[in-house]
Parts: C-alpha cells; sequence; structure tokens
C-alpha cells in the first residue's frame, strides 16, 4: 500500500506520519484490496482537517473530519474509512457480482465539443474543474460507489448498454438513473 501525505497550513513530524502510516497498515490486514491512500492534512481556522482518501482498485473510499488535535481528526476521518470497509466487505459476502467483460468504448471527439479543451474563461460559472476515469459497473455498483464517496450523483459507463450514465440520489432518498438519447 502506497501511503502519500499532502500538508497545507499544517506542519506534522515524521512521529505522527509514521503514527498515521501505522494505523493505516492495521486496515490492510483486513482488507488487501487498498493500493494506494492519499492524506491532506490541513489548518484552518483553528481546526486541523484531515482527509483521508483510499483506493481499492478502482473503488474509492473516503473519510474527512476535523478537530483541535490533528491525531483526534485523523482517528475520526479513520474511522469512517473502517465503516466504509467493513460496509464493503460485507456488500462482497452477500452479493455476487456479475462480472462484465472489459470493454472498450472508444467514443468520438466531437461527442463532447469544442468546450473540453477550451480553459475557463469565466471564473464565477466554473469553480472547480475535475478529471476522473469512467468505470464500466453496473448502476446498482455505482449507487453504492457513490454512497460510499457520499456523494449525490455519480458518473460511469454502464456495463449492460456501453453508455456513460449518471446516477443521483433523489429528494425522497430514492435513486435515479440518466440515460442519454439519441
Amino acid at each position: 500500500m502506497d501511503v502519500r501525505f499532502v500538508t497545507r497550513n499544517a506542519v506534522v513530524s515524521d512521529e505522527l506520519k509514521d503514527l498515521m502510516e501505522n494505523k493505516l497498515y492495521k486496515i490492510e490486514k483486513f482488507f488487501d484490496k487498498i493500493s494506494d491512500v492519499q492524506i491532506v492534512l490541513d489548518y484552518k481556522r483553528g481546526m486541523n482537517i484531515v482527509e483521508i482518501t483510499a483506493n481499492a482498485k478502482g473503488l474509492v473510499m473516503r473519510g474527512e473530519d476535523y478537530a483541535p488535535d490533528m491525531r483526534k481528526a485523523f482517528d475520526k476521518a479513520l474511522k469512517s474509512i473502517e465503516r466504509q470497509v467493513k460496509r464493503h466487505k460485507d456488500y462482497l459476502k452477500d452479493h455476487t457480482h456479475i462480472k462484465t467483460p472489459d470493454i472498450s468504448f472508444d467514443l468520438p471527439a466531437d461527442i463532447f465539443g469544442d468546450s473540453r479543451d477550451q480553459e475557463d474563461s469565466s471564473p464565477t460559472d466554473i469553480v472547480k474543474k475535475k478529471r476522473f476515469p469512467l468505470t464500466v459497473m453496473l448502476p446498482a455498483e455505482a449507487t453504492r460507489q457513490m454512497d460510499l464517496l457520499g456523494h449525490s450523483f455519480f458518473v460511469f459507463r454502464n456495463g449492460e448498454t456501453g453508455e456513460v450514465n449518471v446516477v443521483y440520489k433523489r429528494k425522497d432518498g430514492a435513486y435515479g438513473l440518466l440515460e442519454p438519447q439519441e
């Protein structure tokens, strides 16, 4: 497991980094699929903020918390990751997954238009730009990934149709699926 530290407005001792790494390696004993972990340590308004992002073969688990003490913030964020690992392991035990073959869907460049290559000229419209790989999965798996991340929507490539789809959480707590129409 590869562990990376990113510090912003915070000074962290090597002793504390070693402590954090050792605690993360304990999780690896229970769930060995975690390939890399990024720990972002920040200090804002008198609080230490710790954000842990773990990648387990395409499954992203994220925990974030804050506290006046860096160790307490790390422990709280780590508990969130532990809950997600436990939930995912239970899911793997309870459900048999339908294996989808590795399918490559080459999309033509003109489908995205010219806006994909242009830089944002108006900073008031788009405040953050994020790129991520599209993962082939079924809609049920996409909703699980969305719940693990704590997001309200998730973009993925549907393993049944090959189309780019979006699952989202509705106000009533149910899930919705957006499919493109030609």
